[in-house]
């Protein structure tokens, strides 16, 4: 009986349309596993280099602008990335990427290791691997059409967030532990080795589609953003990605001043409360989807960033990270409900044959928010306090919130969507 039920309960999650659906698919499986991995190597750089920067220098600007160095070159060259995606084989694009970001990460470690790294250094090795990102950001996401069925699309994104926030949750304390019984070069290193199984995965993956059309470059990405002026949907969209580019950007940018002079913590506590949120990330991931069924975008939206706010100024207000703990769970909770949210409602609203385009159009605006939030958050961090800097991004979050719902609300379900072929 009890073997019965277990089968019914797979077979219920793995249905056409279900959670676990995209994991029928042996292609979905295999990129999502090795894409795991590279996420967590990713997420432990990423400890590494906002930790060595405390090291480097006393600067709340130049901390931040770790974050902001990491998403400024998707705002700079997602919108060629995305016409690229578009116009070349997005696989030959995500490897491509991927070697370059594997170069990247083991030059870093080896200048780490020789002592030879400074903050602008560091900086500059850390705009080089967002150029990877950003590249590889419109290729990726347009490519998951490729592996599943166009029923099991939504689900797909959010498994993918989901790997993302997996190892949003593991990385950031396997980082923290590794610093501080190894050493950062040890970190980056380790971020280096794990773009090989993707780079294997990719090489062996052979998805059947149509050649691309190539056109020129300048006119390619003119579609797409004449597409994007024109639909009102999708306009509506980036208007929320931005604004919630800048005020979530809080977050990542201070956290690691927060940790350092406010909570008195080290690599280990750092990682820790990264850790914290990327576990209520995983927690927004699996609930998102049923969420948005029962309540509709707006609401997740709303929800989810009034959510995030409240943990903004309790953060920056926490004396210890203990106490940091539970609030970055819950802002991880809102993030990820925001941005899977946003992502399924650009790709549900963008033509197959300008898919890359439009997708990198929203990564440009919501991660140039994310720069330019970074930036923000930090200066005002130098001038006023964490906990002020905090206070104010919640206050952002929340009037834009307010002024967007009755200026520029999601659109309702099947407002500007597109026909999925496949």
């Amino acid at each position: 009986m009890a073997d019965g039920e277990s089968t019914t309960r797979r077979e219920r999650l793995t249905a056409p349309g279900a959670v676990l659906a995209p994991f029928r698919y042996s292609a979905f499986s295999a990129i999502w596993s090795a894409n795991l991995v590279s996420q967590l190597g990713s997420m432990i750089q990423s400890v590494g280099a906002a930790w060595l920067m405390t090291e480097l220098t006393t600067s709340h600007t130049l901390i931040a602008g770790v974050q902001a160095s990491t998403t400024l070159p998707i705002l700079l060259f997602a919108v060629l990335a995305g016409a690229i995606a578009d116009n070349f084989d997005r696989r030959r694009v995500m490897l491509a990427s991927q070697w370059g970001m594997l170069a990247v990460s083991a030059a870093l470690a080896a200048m780490t290791f020789t002592g030879s790294i400074g903050p602008f250094a560091l900086l500059a090795f850390t705009v080089a691997v967002g150029t990877g990102t950003a590249l590889n950001g419109p290729a990726w996401q347009a490519s998951v059409r490729a592996q599943v069925g166009k029923q099991d699309l939504p689900a797909a994104i959010s498994l993918n967030t989901i790997a993302f926030n997996l190892a949003r949750s593991v990385g950031p304390a396997i980082g923290g532990i590794l610093i501080s019984l190894a050493s950062v070069s040890a970190a980056f290193a380790i971020n280096a080795l794990s773009y090989v199984a993707l780079i294997i995965v990719l090489l062996r993956w052979k998805p059947q589609v149509p050649p691309p059309a190539r056109g020129p470059m300048l006119r390619s990405i003119r579609m797409g953003a004449d597409f994007c002026l024109r639909s009102d949907p999708v306009r509506r969209i980036l208007m929320r990605g931005l604004c919630i580019g800048i005020g979530t950007s809080a977050f990542q940018a201070l956290l690691p001043s927060l940790v350092r002079d406010q909570m008195h913590g080290g690599e280990l506590a750092f990682g820790l409360v990264l850790g914290a949120f990327g576990i209520g990330s995983i927690c927004g991931a699996l609930a998102v989807v049923p969420l948005r069924r029962a309540c509709g975008t707006e609401a997740v939206i709303n929800g989810s960033v009034l959510l995030f706010a409240l943990a903004l100024p309790l953060l920056g207000n926490a004396g210890e990270s203990s106490a940091a703990l539970p609030v970055s769970f819950f802002a991880g909770l809102g993030f990820v409900a925001i941005v899977t949210t946003l992502n399924v409602s650009m790709q549900l609203r963008s033509p197959e044959e300008i898919l890359g385009r439009c997708l990198s159009i929203y990564q440009a605006i919501t991660f140039g928010g994310m720069a330019l939030g970074a930036w923000l958050w930090g200066a005002l961090a130098d001038r006023a306090g964490l906990a002020f800097a905090t206070e104010v991004a919640a206050g952002w979050l929340v009037l834009t919130t307010l002024v967007l719902r009755a200026l520029a609300p999601m659109p309702r379900p099947h407002e500007g969507r597109v026909d999925l072929a496949g």
